[in-house]
């Protein structure tokens, strides 16, 4: 295949890629997102597959054919409830690539380099190093707090950030020994990808539960940044351009997130922040009292009479699947007059647009589906707020309580409203471990049980009634 045609290839799926993000930014448009990123990367591997340069096909070919089958495995197996762990597992297989890369390129280098060109090189080549390891650990220690195998709770060292400037001075020295030596010697890039996978765990472990959606989407843009650095090194222009894409789309995320939620955005990602946890019952202490429970023919009733109801997902309804009746028991008030919407908060499931996603499946229309800003100052004139599975997002000491590690952290101010129903399991904490005033409130009615069966139970009652009274 000619040069030529390999680079308008190449920028055809560059273009696809940045129509993808593009689309990816609403949800009207994200399927159509998704099939330009699948266009693009089609394009990008036949053309790499068949290119001017020397590639034992049949290698190639079992090596695409046994990732797209595991590729096919997971994508059929993980549940949306399992999607930011396996995003950020993923992360960690760039982050290795990358690693690979480097020290593959360092033993058996493709293009003879002299002088200033090679001093260039190999300070991409050690960059990409630098920055693959700490993403490979890094996500490794985020998939484990997701999924559980490690405790949410932020482990704190003392003099942590001498630790990691340290670690960072230790390998800024490797990079110039590397970088100046003649011969590019092999034990200092290793003992740069040693230190820095060190310290990609120490950053994610150092940081707490509440602030993991932060921390995933910090290392989807290291991900993007250590893929373009293997571009440099490749010399291949389109995962240059799309590691480029994705290291910034990444970062301004984070950012955007960072604001959301009240953080700062360098002290997240320096393992700065969720330093403290609350002691157990610390934070609904002040206000312990009689907890109200409600059953499913009073929350059908209290549906019946509101004019204005707000649904609030979480985590909780995305494990039980409880969007569908959900939607069912939306589609009935609203034929009976009544103003439904769903209030999102921005890191809702543990990911940006996770619920989004979820409420999207259920098919519930886009246009009643709003982002926490649109609605917290509605509170006060809603008649009744479901809050589904949800936890961290709808708590009060967030707003009130400076000794909560999440003070601060915006959170959608349900007990405002007239009546709050919680659907809960249990009494449990969330994922950041934090105790919750709200279930402790005088207007606030806990419904116990799962998630789904409490709905259908519900909405069975609510079809019940609602016929009882129509005759």
């Amino acid at each position: 295949m000619p040069d030529t045609v390999v680079s308008v290839a190449y920028l055809l799926a560059g273009v696809l890629f940045i129509l993808s993000l593009a689309g990816l930014s609403a949800q009207a448009t994200a399927r159509r997102g998704n099939l330009y990123g699948i266009t693009g990367m089609i394009i990008a591997v036949v053309v790499t597959a068949f290119g001017p340069w020397p590639i034992d096909l049949v290698t190639l070919a079992g090596i695409v054919a046994v990732g797209a089958v595991v590729g096919a495995i997971l994508a059929w197996r993980v549940e949306m409830t399992a999607m930011p762990q396996l995003v950020a597992i993923l992360h960690s297989f760039v982050g290795l690539a990358a690693v690979l890369v480097g020290i593959s390129g360092t033993i058996s280098p493709h293009v003879a380099l002299t002088g200033i060109d090679r001093q260039i090189h190999d300070a991409e080549t050690f960059l990409g190093v630098f920055i693959g390891s700490v993403t490979f650990t890094g996500s490794l220690i985020a998939y484990g707090k997701l999924q559980g195998l490690i405790r949410s709770k932020p482990l704190l060292l003392e003099a942590r950030h001498g630790l990691n400037l340290a670690g960072l001075l230790a390998c800024v020295a490797l990079g110039v020994i590397f970088v100046t030596t003649e011969g590019s010697p092999m034990w200092a890039l290793l003992a740069c990808a040693a230190i820095s996978g060190v310290l990609g765990i120490h950053l994610v472990m150092a940081i707490g539960g509440a602030d993991m959606p932060v921390v995933v989407s910090m290392l989807n843009s290291y991900s993007g940044w250590a893929a373009a650095s293997a571009g440099f090194m490749l010399s291949n222009d389109l995962l240059i351009i799309t590691g480029a894409l994705v290291g910034s789309s990444g970062a301004i995320l984070s950012y955007i997130m960072c604001q959301a939620m009240n953080r700062s955005f360098l002290s997240v990602i320096l393992g700065g922040f969720g330093g403290e946890e609350a002691a157990p019952g610390g934070a609904a202490a002040g206000e312990a009292g009689e907890v109200h429970s409600v059953m499913a023919p009073e929350l059908a009733q209290l549906l019946l009479d509101a004019r204005e109801v707000v649904i609030v997902p979480g985590y909780g309804m995305a494990v039980a699947q409880a969007q569908y009746p959900l939607h069912e028991l939306t589609q009935l008030l609203t034929e009976r007059g009544t103003r439904v919407r769903f209030a999102i908060h921005p890191v809702a499931g543990r990911l940006p647009g996770h619920m989004n996603v979820l409420l999207a499946e259920a098919r519930v229309p886009y246009d009643i589906v709003y982002e926490m800003d649109e609605v917290n100052d509605d509170f006060p004139r809603v008649d009744l707020v479901m809050v589904v599975g949800a936890n961290d997002i709808v708590n009060p000491g967030a707003k009130d309580d400076p000794s909560s590690p999440i003070y601060g952290m915006p959170v959608l101010e349900v007990w405002r409203a007239k009546t709050c129903v919680v659907s809960k399991r249990g009494m449990a904490t969330g994922y950041a471990g934090v105790e919750n005033p709200l279930f402790y409130k005088d207007n606030t009615l806990m419904l116990f049980g799962d998630a789904r069966k409490s709905i259908e139970a519900t909405l069975a009652e609510f079809r019940r009634v609602a016929l009882v009274k129509s005759a």
